[in-house]
């Protein structure tokens, strides 16, 4: 067994934190400050975001708008758009699944 605090690590904004990886899925803590976003956001994988601190508005490709905090769970289906802004400084844990999905250029499929 693994365990993470995430609240307690060490994460700066603009530098990711892969916290674990391997083929069946890749887990990655993200500080964003408040006002910021990740815009257009997409990934060749199946997305799990979860709000560890802070509040986020989530916009999907088909508008539709979701704000939430501390407990806030999104699933995104592969290759779908998004954009994730925090009206709060946020902590947020996505998952991804498979790791590498398929089209990723790590995969070489794409």
């Amino acid at each position: 067994m693994e365990t993470w605090d995430l609240a307690g690590l060490d994460v700066k904004p603009h530098q990711p934190e892969v916290i674990e990886s391997d083929s069946e899925g890749r887990a990655i803590v993200i500080e964003l400050p408040a006002g910021e976003a990740l815009t257009d956001h997409r990934v060749h994988e199946r997305a799990w975001l979860l709000v560890v601190r802070g509040t986020v508005e989530v916009h999907d490709s088909t508008s539709q708008t979701v704000s939430g905090g501390p407990g806030l769970l999104a699933t995104f289906d592969p290759n779908e758009r998004r954009e994730v802004r925090a009206t709060d400084d946020a902590r947020l844990l996505l998952l991804l699944s498979p790791w590498p999905g398929v089209g990723h250029p790590r995969r070489g499929d794409g």
